[in-house]
């Protein structure tokens, strides 16, 4: 197992989406033995907070273009279907590999 990852959930409330992606990606790093700390959060939040990774929809791309979000320090996964562990596993594993998480 590599080294521990924050991964951040964002969608506009911080609740619905944001947590369903959360329990998607769940399984997908359960599956791949990934040792994450996981959040979900609104985008405003997400902003100023500080993580390794921040997984949202695609719709939300262009707000996040507004934000000074330093990527190489935070990855930033934008997801068409939220919920779809083959989208989140193809994503997030090359990341996952880049951060030392596998």
């Amino acid at each position: 197992m590599g080294k521990q990852v924050s991964i951040l959930f964002v969608c506009g409330a911080g609740l619905g989406s944001s947590f369903a992606a959360q329990m998607a990606a769940e399984d997908v790093l359960n599956a791949h033995g990934v040792d994450a700390k996981l959040d979900h959060v609104d985008i405003s939040t997400a902003a100023s907070s500080q993580s390794d990774i921040i997984i949202t929809a695609q719709n939300f791309k262009s707000q996040f273009e507004k934000f000074s979000i330093d990527e190489e320090k935070t990855a930033i996964v934008y997801l068409k279907n939220i919920v779809s562990k083959p989208e989140i596993e193809e994503k997030l594993i090359p990341i996952l590999e880049s951060k030392g998480a596998l």
